[in-house]
């Protein structure tokens, strides 16, 4: 027991060994520097017989033997002995003390073997062997005055939150893999993400530059094509995840049921783009898939209007449009049902434009309201509810925009199991708000014929999704396991997504998805993620430094396994995340924080060998402007066939609309 009286009886025993060392280093010198104590006259003949039966139990029969006895009671005297820690002292200071001491204290046994009188090497001896003695017992000191425990070895305490991850290559026919390495308490150990059930939905999440698309999207891209998945890739700069697509799509097309065709849409260079009717007639059944297009691309092109959904100024606008759409899917069979000709049929004057959407009795209840303001001369209202919805839907009024939503090159339903197809479409950062409404609307219309059961299996990627709106994204992500529909959605922070859909909306996203991974983000972003991994038993060491004694107290307990600072600091290609298993193949490491492996010189040895996007079509200036003028003069045509039928309709002239004035 650590008491008084223990403590003081094992200060005696040090101290007597030492003594004792001291003693016998003091004979050895006397012994063999004898004829020099002669004649300074340090003699006696006590001590001389003393020596001499010492002598006889062979202690002084080698000249080495008792100083390495003397040197031996040093150390074990040193071995009891507790001195004061000093976190401040370095092991080298009490290491180099000691090595130098003992050079002194072996080596001055070659001072004897000079050629001087007895006195001076006896002097000389004595001296440097004391000394080298000395300065032994103050290494010796020093190295149990060391702190053992250092506390500040694991300053950012990244040791203690390591945990286990999961090691094994968990693969089926849908998953995707990514290798990877983590620390595990010091070491480096090799692991997998193995991501076996993306139709969970996966949420890739970093800030620019943090690594997702180069780590993970492509991996995606890569391994779904390989393992037969129709695909769609929302390419945010294009085209940085087409050609990627593109090449994978040659290198596996062979390898599908029925190979797939490839298909891009790209607003800025029509010749590499191919044309694709948002609106097409035959996937709108009924006013409902009208409405829900007219919402899509209102609330595209107005962002802030996602926030005031339910208010009169923003729900007047999209039924007009919604009005507008079904009429002309309702007219000749939907011949005319294009996005161009709704925008050029809504700029026509109320007097003509009324009685004409009046002849469809499906939607003489969204434009009654509309009617009737202009009946009654309420213009301010009525401009203020259709304003809206011309001076928005006119952005859009544009030949080349034109020209690709009047074409029907492929239709939306990729995973059609007997067309299956591989789409791309691309963005422009500098013409965000106008592109990303219109792809809003794509995409709106793809999910609608995407999530249906016995199709072929899919992957939707969208990279930087907050650019595009898509209402029905939880829904999507809720229903679409069934029908083997996997989702990958890259955002750069929560906060994007809550500002470009909102609270409730951007909470229900990030809740949702079964997969996450994460590279560096910050703030309430880094929280949310730390809260989702849970906690990890962790050490604790607590250390207390007194005259007498060095207390060390060792405890575990509950802490954040990835906590917000860590996730803030990941540097590129570092990912945290959670992963979800399905009935058939469980596991129980989902958590991980590791750095995900490419091989650079591979991949940049893939990307040289890239063919680029091949010409679709050779287009001309002239060629669009026609196409232009032709969807003017359609509408134009349309306005005034049904105006003439009215005129000449007895029986439609109610339809006719006659303003207060």
């Amino acid at each position: 027991m650590n008491t008084g009286e223990n403590a003081e009886a094992l200060r005696k025993i040090i101290d007597l060994i030492r003594q004792g060392s001291i003693f016998l280093l003091g004979l050895h010198c006397y012994v063999f520097c004898y004829q020099a104590f002669e004649l300074w006259g340090l003699t006696h003949s006590l001590v001389r017989q003393l020596l001499t039966n010492l002598g006889n139990t062979g202690l002084f029969q080698e000249f080495h033997i008792s100083k390495a006895i003397a040197l031996g009671l040093l150390l074990v005297s040193l071995i009891g002995a507790k001195g004061k820690k000093n976190e401040k002292l370095r092991p080298g200071t009490a290491i180099s003390h000691l090595v130098f001491g003992l050079i002194l204290y072996w080596g001055s046994s070659w001072l004897l073997g000079l050629e001087a009188s007895a006195p001076v090497l006896a002097g000389l001896y004595i001296t440097v062997t004391s000394l080298g003695f000395l300065l032994t017992l103050f290494g010796g000191t020093l190295l149990t005055r060391l702190l053992k425990n250092r506390l500040d070895q694991d300053i950012f305490n990244q040791l203690q939150e390591t945990f286990p991850q999961e090691e094994r290559l968990l693969e089926n026919e849908y998953s995707v893999n990514l290798p990877a390495h983590y620390n595990l308490k010091g070491k480096i150990r090799r692991s997998w993400i193995n991501i076996i059930n993306p139709f969970r939905a996966l949420l890739v999440a970093g800030t620019p530059g943090a690594g997702k698309s180069y780590f993970v999207i492509r991996h995606v891209i890569t391994q779904h094509i390989r393992k037969g998945f129709t695909m769609f890739v929302y390419d945010f700069k294009f085209d940085d995840l087409s050609i990627i697509a593109y090449n994978t799509f040659l290198k596996y097309r062979k390898r599908y049921p029925v190979e797939p065709k490839f298909y891009v849409i790209n607003f800025d260079d029509l010749s590499l783009s191919h044309r694709c009717n948002p609106l097409y007639p035959d996937s709108m059944t009924d006013i409902t898939d009208a409405t829900e297009s007219s919402r899509t691309i209102m609330l595209g092109l107005n962002r802030e209007w996602i926030r005031k959904t339910g208010d009169f100024f923003v729900e007047s606008p999209i039924n007009f449009v919604t009005g507008v759409i079904w009429y002309l899917r309702r007219y000749k069979n939907g011949k005319y049902c294009t996005l161009p000709h709704v925008i050029e049929l809504m700029q026509t004057h109320y007097d003509q434009l009324f009685p004409v959407l009046r002849t469809e009795p499906e939607i003489e209840v969204l434009i009654n309201p509309f009617v009737t303001a202009y009946v009654n001369g309420a213009m301010e209202q009525l401009e203020g509810q259709i304003a809206s919805a011309k001076i928005t839907m006119a952005r859009l009024a544009s030949p080349q925009l034109y020209y690709v939503f009047s074409g029907n090159d492929f239709t939306l339903d990729i995973n059609n199991p007997q067309e299956p197809k591989i789409v791309c479409m691309g963005n422009n950062p500098q013409k965000l708000q106008v592109y990303g409404a219109v792809l809003s609307l794509y995409i709106s219309r793809m999910i609608k014929l995407v999530n249906r059961k016995k199709q072929q299996k899919s992957s939707l990627v969208f990279d930087e999704f907050p650019t595009i709106y898509f209402n029905a994204i939880d829904s999507l992500i809720a229903t679409a396991r069934s029908n083997k529909v996997a989702t990958c959605l890259g955002v750069q922070d929560f906060s994007q997504l809550k500002k470009d859909y909102g609270r409730e909306q951007a909470d229900v996203i990030a809740n949702i998805v079964g997969n996450i991974i994460s590279g560096q983000v910050v703030g309430d972003t880094a929280k949310t993620l730390s809260e989702r991994f849970g906690k990890i038993m962790q050490q604790r060491e607590s250390l207390s430094i007194n005259a007498n004694d060095t207390s060390i107290s060792r405890s575990t307990q509950l802490e954040t396994a990835i906590p917000p600072s860590r996730i803030s600091s990941l540097s590129s290609g570092e990912f945290v995340g959670a992963v979800a298993d399905d009935p058939t193949n469980k596991f129980e490491l989902k958590t991980f924080h590791c750095e995900i492996l490419n091989d650079h010189d591979a991949l940049k040895a893939e990307e040289a060998a890239y063919l680029p996007i091949p010409k679709i079509r050779d287009i001309t200036p002239a060629e669009i402007e026609t196409n232009y003028l032709r969807i003017k003069d359609e509408v134009a045509s349309i306005v005034e066939t049904e105006m003439e039928r009215i005129y000449d309709t007895p029986e439609l002239a109610h339809l006719l609309v006659v303003r207060d004035e």
